[in-house]
């Protein structure tokens, strides 16, 4: 792969060869620096990937930052709103169809699913069905970069939630293939939903799956030590973490709850 660049500062305008990310406005506490919106294509057509929220000066600037080209389709990683919001309002902006998993996200007649390869002026994207963080999240393989769409599944910096919609024994599943696709593929990097870019795949991927394994041990121990709720196992296991977290922690922790019940 060649032609990765990945600002120092912020993830916009992060590019590999054939993807640029345009950063949404929407910094918080749960979204990073803000949605990562990525343009794919070479020439005078192209895919975006996540519009973002419902946001008309985002909107605008990824249309006009467009200006020459042609959007033939709009992919979406999941249907959570910092994704999904402002897919239907950019597909009116730019005349395009809106393909996701969930089929209450769409905006035309064909979905998205696991195996399915979409083009764009002779480019392959092919798509990863990565449950867990939510039940529709997908993955998007660009070989002509060697690199990794993760949308909320794998972040720049952090680590995700496992949302209501989502489940923790789905995301281990989906963090395994995309350990076992990093490697297979020699992936180089991996372009998130939020946050910079990876350029070191398979490491971000150990360090993922170690740390949820890791909660799972802490878990086990906050239980020994008596804690039987949610918020008791969050006070024990997220002591270190910002507060304003805890109740992003608490809701992984129940993942993580049912999914050692079910052991």
């Amino acid at each position: 792969m060649s032609g990765l660049h990945i600002p120092l500062d912020t993830p916009d305008g992060s590019r590999t060869e054939h993807a640029e990310n345009l950063l949404a406005p929407n910094p918080s506490i749960m979204t990073l620096d803000g949605t990562n919106t990525w343009v794919i294509g070479a020439g005078e057509e192209v895919i975006v990937v996540d519009p973002g929220p419902d946001d008309d000066r985002h909107l605008r600037r990824v249309r006009d930052h467009l200006v020459g080209r042609r959007v033939t389709q709009i992919l979406l990683t999941h249907g959570h709103f910092d994704h999904s919001g402002g897919a239907k309002s950019f597909a009116g902006m730019v005349h395009a169809p809106v393909r996701a998993l969930d089929p209450r996200h769409r905006l035309g007649d064909e979905g998205l699913a696991d195996g399915d390869v979409v083009t764009v002026a002779g480019l392959e994207i092919h798509v990863y069905g990565t449950p867990g963080h939510s039940f529709d999240s997908l993955c998007f393989w660009l070989p002509a970069d060697r690199a990794m769409l993760t949308g909320d599944t794998v972040l720049g910096r952090g680590t995700t939630i496992i949302a209501q919609d989502g489940g923790l024994a789905d995301y281990l599943r989906s963090l395994d293939r995309l350990r076992a696709a990093a490697e297979g593929l020699e992936a180089q990097a991996l372009l998130p939903g939020h946050g910079p870019v990876l350029p070191d795949p398979i490491g971000a991927l150990d360090g993922y799956i170690a740390h949820r394994r890791e909660r799972l041990d802490q878990i086990r121990a906050a239980q020994a030590q008596g804690a039987r709720t949610p918020r008791e196992i969050v006070r024990i296991v997220y002591a270190d973490v910002d507060r304003s977290l805890w109740a992003a922690a608490e809701m992984s922790v129940r993942a993580q709850l049912d999914y050692l019940e079910r052991l």
